[in-house]
């Protein structure tokens, strides 16, 4: 008997009338909208302007959709094309199935269009949102957990998840792999934050760190999962997708260190200059406030004029004693 487990919900799908409202595709979009948000808070402190952030996403989440999609249906192609399957449930992308391999990918595609219709180096905007893609693929796991799959092995540890019997899935409690990789993405945003304070990581070196911490603990949680997957020598692909991308993100933070070292002074062109026509105006705007004859000490040079005026105070009281 379990004393203790995580339970899963009955269903993924609330129906609001002839709406659904699933909780996967709510997981993707609160992801979508805090790595947004986040972003656009480093980069304004990098000296970029407000807003960028959003208008480069603009190409890179639709981007970045299509490619984790593609990469998850290439990869699982058996689920969708094989004898018995309807190959038009490839589109149902709200059924989960998202690779982040082929949404970083194409996501870069996207990002690097918008990057180069602002004049914007693309590492640098990577930088900036690196640790904010960490933190929307911790809570783009929930969705996992809404749709009860992508769980490991059989476990009866207290933190055990509890999955229902269904469709390719037998009931049982497994080790919850979504709940691992999803404190393992909060983790690596803070790693990427300290360290960025701490070495002032420029020319992609941030973004780079974020996917080698990252491609770390893919590895040894897609260990422990126990859903269908193809093998190479023994090991599943995503193991391997994940040891490649480790080592290839390595090599460019040792190569862009002693090519580029330090990190870029100007992140985007005309930032510094509007940020100083804004300061100049508001310093106009002051110094035409303190000008005004209406202000306050015009006021009170107005109300020292009627205290003295003919008429006022002195004359009533010289006429009342007279």
């Amino acid at each position: 008997m379990d004393l203790a487990y995580i339970p899963s919900p009955s269903t993924g799908v609330i129906d609001l009338g002839p709406i659904p409202l699933r909780g996967y595709a709510f997981c993707i979009i609160i992801g979508v909208f805090v790595a947004v948000w986040f972003g656009n808070k480093r980069w304004i402190a990098r000296g970029g302007r407000a807003g960028t952030v959003a208008d480069i996403a603009v190409w890179a989440v639709p981007f970045g959709l299509v490619g984790g999609r593609l990469y998850h249906v290439i990869t699982d192609y058996q689920l969708y094309f094989s004898d018995g399957e309807n190959w038009v449930d490839a589109f149902k992308i709200w059924q989960g199935g998202l690779g982040i391999w082929g949404a970083i990918a194409l996501g870069a595609v996207g990002a690097w269009i918008g990057c180069r219709r602002r004049g914007i180096p693309l590492p640098a905007w990577a930088d900036a949102l690196a640790p904010g893609i960490a933190f929307a693929q911790a809570i783009g796991r929930w969705g996992n957990w809404f749709n009860q799959e992508l769980y490991g092995k059989p476990t009866d540890l207290p933190w055990a998840l509890k999955i229902s019997e269904g469709p390719n899935r037998v009931a049982g409690t497994y080790h919850p792999t979504f709940l691992y990789e999803s404190l393992w993405c909060v983790g690596v945003a803070l790693l990427v934050i300290w360290a960025d304070r701490r070495f002032k990581l420029g020319h992609g070196r941030a973004f780079a760190l974020y996917v080698a911490a990252y491609c770390t603990g893919r590895a040894w949680i897609e260990y422990m999962r126990v859903d269908e997957a193809h093998h190479i020598l023994g090991l599943r692909l995503n193991v391997w997708t994940a040891v490649i991308v480790f080592v290839l993100a390595v090599t460019y933070i040792v190569i862009s260190a002693k090519v580029r070292p330090g990190r870029e002074e100007v992140v985007e062109p005309g930032a510094a200059e509007a940020a100083e026509g804004a300061e100049d105006a508001t310093e106009g705007a002051e110094d035409a406030e303190d000008a005004d004859p209406t202000s306050d000490a015009g006021g009170d040079v107005e109300r020292d004029d009627e205290d003295r005026a003919p008429g006022k105070n002195g004359t009533a009281e010289a006429a009342k004693n007279g």
